[in-house]
């Protein structure tokens, strides 16, 4: 059969990457050419000085708890989008690594019925993927329009430029400019995102190919160096899932400390809202709804590479072992024994995703939000 091609299943990934300047084409890094010099352009002029603008702003509000809430809620998020556009950029050798290996033949489906089999988890990919980006996307389209919708907000964001903003032409500069770089930065953020999404759902579809090998060994010759493969596959799955694990644990640390903080701030500032069914209180639940998203997207896909890699033993019992001499047995044995231990992706090695750290994070995000509630409310 044909080769499988893993990479294009998340085309739509890469080619958004690829538009805000953190892809270059096919198996390239960064050289001096144009590309390279509009991913500097927008590093520089779009997300440093967006968020240069609003760091700035908060020197000038920092006694006013509600103010100072207002500027960081969304700051924080985009700090951390930068944050992670950097550690992507210097480990872009890596994750073009990673690609290559997906395409080697141990990683190819042996046939039409295991290209069958991964095919609901490369959908379930595409689902998250659409659902994740339209509920962001509604939340930056609600930003960005709500100064036309509320008189009382002058831009977007509260930010602070070294001119005039009351000048129509330099208001109009500056609204632009504001909503160019957030569409960019949640473009970029969104999809780091579901670029890690794809890497945890291509280690649990490896884990399905293997169960599949493992389970339809049987007695005839060629069991032994059936398992051999198999054994080969597994070192293989837990190589790529260590090495993508090194590369997006402090991301993962970092989002869910910053998501932690952010999502307290937003309840916050959603407390603060007169009106339940204003666009501001839909705003601030859409942007809940977002972040919630993203967070429970990294738990259950972290949480499906565990469930996935541990039914590996139960795959192995399903074949013909008991027909097999005693040395095959006991080498049986000893990777069944190994495999007792399953694909965990963690965040510097002091969490799990997992579904119960998605629980835990909510329920710290709100005791945050309590705090911050009694205090402006003593």
């Amino acid at each position: 059969m044909s080769r499988f091609d893993w990479i294009a299943t998340i085309g739509v990934n890469l080619w958004v990457l690829r538009c805000v300047g953190l892809w270059p084409e096919k198996n390239k890094l960064y050289e001096p050419n144009f590309y390279t010099f509009y991913a500097a352009f927008n590093a520089i002029v779009i997300i440093g000085g967006h968020n240069l603008s609003q760091i700035i702003k908060i020197f000038f509000v920092y006694t006013d708890l509600e103010a100072v809430t207002a500027t960081i809620f969304v700051l924080t998020t985009n700090i951390l989008a930068t944050i992670k556009m950097y550690f992507f950029v210097r480990n872009l050798n890596v994750i073009k690594q990673l690609f290559r290996q997906l395409n080697e033949q141990q990683f190819q489906p042996k046939s039409a019925d295991q290209v069958n089999l991964i095919q609901p988890s490369l959908k379930r990919w595409m689902i998250s993927y659409t659902v994740f980006h339209t509920i962001v996307a509604t939340n930056v389209l609600l930003w960005s329009i709500a100064p036309l919708l509320n008189e009382n907000q002058k831009f977007p964001f509260v930010a602070w430029y070294p001119f005039d903003t009351e000048n129509s032409l330099n208001y109009h500069v500056v609204y632009t400019y504001q909503v160019v770089c957030i569409w960019y930065i949640t473009a970029a953020n969104i999809n780091l995102d579901s670029l890690t999404y794809a890497l945890l759902m291509y280690i649990w579809s490896q884990c399905d190919l293997l169960c599949d090998d493992l389970s339809k060994m049987n007695g005839e010759i060629g069991f032994e160096t059936k398992f051999r493969e198999c054994v080969k596959h597994h070192k293989q799955i837990v190589r790529f899932a260590t090495k993508s694990n090194e590369f997006f644990n402090m991301l993962i640390f970092g989002q869910f400390a910053t998501s932690t903080l952010v999502l307290a701030l937003t309840m916050f500032q959603l407390s603060l809202v007169e009106d339940p069914v204003s666009e501001e209180a839909f705003t601030h639940l859409s942007y809940i709804t977002g972040i919630s998203t993203q967070l429970l997207l990294y738990c259950w896909f972290g949480n499906e590479v565990e469930i996935k890699s541990s039914q590996i033993p139960f795959a192995l019992y399903k074949s013909d072992w008991f027909d097999q001499p005693t040395h095959v047995k006991k080498n049986l044995l000893i990777f069944s024994v190994r495999c007792q231990n399953p694909i965990k992706i963690t965040a510097l090695n002091l969490f799990a995703l997992s579904l119960r750290t998605f629980v835990a994070i909510l329920r710290t995000a709100w005791s945050y939000f309590a705090v911050l509630y009694k205090v402006n409310n003593p």
